[in-house]
């Protein structure tokens, strides 16, 4: 068994590592441009949607129905006619791509933690670069990926969006699990 504290190199590079190779992906790479799109008169839909009240927090489902009223007529109707969906509404106001980073860099660390710590459990000091990699991968894309399939299934995101984002998530697992590799301690 290895603690946390021997293995706070790896944590702290691999989280380097993937908070540099995602601002390479999502800046200088053109993959991630068509993930979203603008809206058809977008000043008209912004207008309506600020007089009719829609404010952040909780998403919004429309249209919206009980589990109760599922199968009703009038919410089957609505269903047919469309625009069936989900809305998250952001802050208003300029981006806020400092908090931002500053929140994406505690995730790779969380995730580098977690990587670590399940690492530290199963694997002795010494153990061959493969082993490592193999555990620490794993844990990593669990991390970085899982939740996105979920966007999929009940968020209807496109499952093109979710590919690519789990492309990002193998990319980043695949650096955490060399971050950690390399720096494996040899002994205690």
């Amino acid at each position: 068994m290895i603690p946390l504290t021997a293995l706070w190199l790896p944590i702290l590079l691999s989280t380097v590592i993937v908070f540099f190779a995602s601002f390479i992906m999502h800046t200088v790479l053109a993959y991630h441009k068509s993930d979203y799109r603008k809206l058809p008169d977008e000043d008209r839909v912004t207008d309506a949607l600020r007089s009719a009240g829609v404010t952040r927090g909780p998403a919004y489902f429309f249209p919206y129905f009980s589990f109760k009223e599922m199968k009703s007529a009038p919410v089957i109707e609505k269903m047919k006619r469309g625009p069936v969906g989900l809305l998250t509404l952001l802050p208003s106001g300029p981006p806020a791509m400092g908090k931002n980073l500053v929140q994406w860099f505690l995730y790779c660390v969380v995730i580098s933690i977690f990587a670590a710590y399940l690492s530290g459990r199963l694997l002795a000091p010494g153990r061959a670069f493969l082993q490592v990699f193999r555990v620490v991968g794993t844990v990593a894309f669990l991390g970085y990926g899982a939740a996105h399939v979920q966007e999929s299934i009940w968020g209807g995101r496109s499952w093109l969006v979710t590919c690519k984002h789990l492309f990002d998530s193998v990319i980043y697992a695949l650096l955490t699990a060399v971050a950690f590799g390399w720096l494996w301690p040899k002994s205690l």
